[in-house]
């Protein structure tokens, strides 16, 4: 496989929708969203996302690395599945055991979701340390 190019897919699967974005160095160079289907097979993860490439004239072979964050553990299966087959890549999956060099500071840092370690390390990124990070997006809970 050609790699000389270096782009990464990014892959945020939610309740509601999976966003893939692909980036080149850190530019998005396209984004691509779809509906979070349980059932949904590692082929048909494979052909659509292939698919989307082909709108976006983006060669699959330049896709050196693969991350995906997800809130649904019933897709992950399937998709981890589709990455290799389609990619010949092993995906990177965002989770407490993923080093990110960020200390949660937390009673259970198992029990923090993917999505807010993201953020974290987004926020990190951004802002730089000390950053407190706040989601408001299930406050039903507080």
């Amino acid at each position: 496989m050609n790699k000389k190019t270096g782009k990464l897919l990014a892959i945020d699967v939610g309740n509601t929708n999976i966003v893939l974005g692909v980036y080149e160095n850190k530019e998005l160079i396209a984004q691509f969203r779809l509906t979070t289907k349980m059932e949904r097979t590692a082929d048909e993860f494979g052909v659509t996302i292939f698919s989307f490439f082909r709108t976006k004239d983006i060669n699959p072979d330049e896709i050196q690395g693969v991350i995906i964050s997800s809130v649904v553990p019933k897709v992950m299966h399937a998709l981890t599945n589709s990455i290799r087959k389609y990619f010949d890549l092993e995906p990177m999956i965002v989770g407490p055991n993923l080093e990110t060099g960020i200390g949660v500071k937390t009673e259970n840092p198992q029990e923090v979701g993917a999505d807010r370690l993201v953020a974290l390390v987004a926020a990190y990124q951004i802002y730089g340390a000390p950053a407190l990070v706040i989601d408001f997006r299930n406050s039903n809970n507080l």
